[in-house]
Parts: structure tokens; sequence; C-alpha cells
């Protein structure tokens, strides 16, 4: 560089995008992940949550309906070598389709847990939260959008499947790096949680917070219902695991098994009252 063209003053840090966005500056990342969603949920005055986790794969009946008709169009209009394969999808489609009633039944529960919290004293309404996807994700903020409440989503940037559902509050639809981060914002304000069917991702952080109620890491109460038992009890063999003594016999009480959006919400509106001291 010369006097010629010296260009004076430079960016600072924290204004200098490469530097934020390089290994040097993870913590402080790390760090807005931490203070821009408590800024967030500061300023729209929310400070408790019910967590809905469940598959990004599952749709509602309407859904399923719309691909299998557009797989049908492209079947009919499909070369020889290509019918298999886009019969095969549809095929999947069929199948995947009788899991459509948990879409349903998880928008009927936050739509009926949202209409409750209305008529609770503001400083202890809640709001229903969900990983901000597609899937049951999206059912649990479309029940809320719907019974006129305000919701979360944390949504994580990944490659594929997770995207913001169009029924997050515009306000609180928020954006995720560090998976760490966004199970902190689940948990820290949660009171209680729903875990609907789903693959690695809903057990992964349904274990999570099974091991930190299990150790007493979550300091507090928190009720914590498996939705859809003939799903989960195939899925996760508990028994087994206390047979072997991998569970202690209290271990069973950290979770409740339930099948309708009437029992979740009763059993819920039960530990709630007694929780929010209502």
């Amino acid at each position: 560089m010369t006097i010629d063209n010296y260009s004076g003053r430079q960016p600072k840090s924290y204004t200098d995008s490469d530097f934020l966005q390089s290994p040097e500056a993870r913590s402080l990342r790390i760090g807005a992940e931490y203070l821009g969603p408590e800024r967030r949920f500061h300023d729209a005055e929310v400070t408790q949550t019910i967590i809905f986790f469940g598959s990004a794969r599952i749709f509602s009946k309407e859904e399923y309906e719309r691909r299998k008709h557009i797989l049908n169009k492209e079947l009919h209009d499909a070369i020889e070598a290509d019918r298999p394969l886009i019969q095969q999808q549809i095929d999947l489609i069929l199948k995947h389709s009788e899991f459509s009633n948990y879409y349903h039944e998880a928008v009927e529960l936050s739509y009926k847990l949202t209409e409750w919290s209305h008529s609770l004293p503001i400083e202890k309404r809640f709001a229903i939260c969900s990983g901000g996807g597609p899937g049951i994700m999206e059912a649990a903020n479309r029940g809320a959008y719907l019974a006129g409440g305000d919701s979360v989503g944390l949504n994580i940037s990944l490659p594929h499947e997770q995207h913001p559902n169009p029924y997050i509050s515009d306000h609180l639809n928020l954006e995720f790096h560090y998976f760490f981060m966004r199970k902190f914002w689940f948990v820290f304000m949660a009171k209680a949680l729903v875990v609907f069917p789903g693959g690695f991702g809903t057990c992964d952080e349904l274990f999570d917070i099974l091991t930190l109620t299990q150790t007493g890491k979550i300091g507090k109460r928190l009720p914590i219902l498996l939705y859809g038992e003939k799903f989960w009890r195939k899925v996760l063999n508990f028994e087994y695991l206390h047979e072997m003594g991998m569970l202690d016999e209290t271990d069973f009480a950290l979770f409740e098994y339930v099948n309708t959006p009437k029992d979740a919400f009763e059993y819920l509106k039960e530990q709630l009252t007694q929780i929010l001291e209502l």
C-alpha cells in the first residue's frame, strides 16, 4: 500500500463480516445466539413456553394428497424407465400418510393450549414453541396461529428440510446455527414438553431433556408427554432397559404416554395449574 491509495480508517472488528465468520470469532457468534433471542423474547414478553417436538416429515392429509396428485401426473407422463421409481415414491406417500393424524392432532392440541393460555393472567401465559420447520413443527405453530396466539419457531440452518413454516409469529421467528444454543432456548423457558413421533432429531431432543431431567440438571418440574403410545413403545423399549438394569423404576415417572389431544390437554392443564400456581 502506498500513500496514494491509503484509505484511512479500517472497519471495527465487530463490523467486519469476514472476521465475524472466522474461527476466532466463534465465541462471539455463540454469544449472539444467546443474547439475540434473549432480547427478542424480552421485547415480546415471552417468559414461558410449551415445546412441541416431532418429525419434519409428517404432513397434513391435504399435503399428502397434493404430493400424491403431482406424482400421479408425473407417473402418467413418465417414460417407462422412470415409472418404477415414481411408483415407489407414491407407495411411500400412501404408507406414510397414515401418520397424518398426528399432524392434525398436534394442531388441535396447540389450539387448545393457546386458547387456555389466553384465559390466564398475563404473567402466567405461555407461548407454543416448535423447532420452526415443517411437519409436526408446522402443526404446532399452526394451532397457535388459528387460536389467535403468538408462537415461537427456533429454526436451525440445515441443507435439507428445515425452512421456517409460515405460521410462526414474525417477531418470534428465530434462526440458529448452533444446535446446542437452540436446545438451550428450548429448555430454558419450557414449562412442558410434548413429543410427537419423529426420527433422529426428535429422539435426540427427547433424550437430551430426559437426561437433564433425570440427572437434576433441569432444576424445575417439567412434564414430558410422549404422544402416540403405540409408536413410542415400538421405537423405544424402556421396559427392556429397566429389565437390564439400565433404568430405575423411578425413571418411568419422567414421562407420560398420551394418545389424544383431549388427554394431552387435560394432563397438561392439571400439571401446569400446579406448576404455575393458578
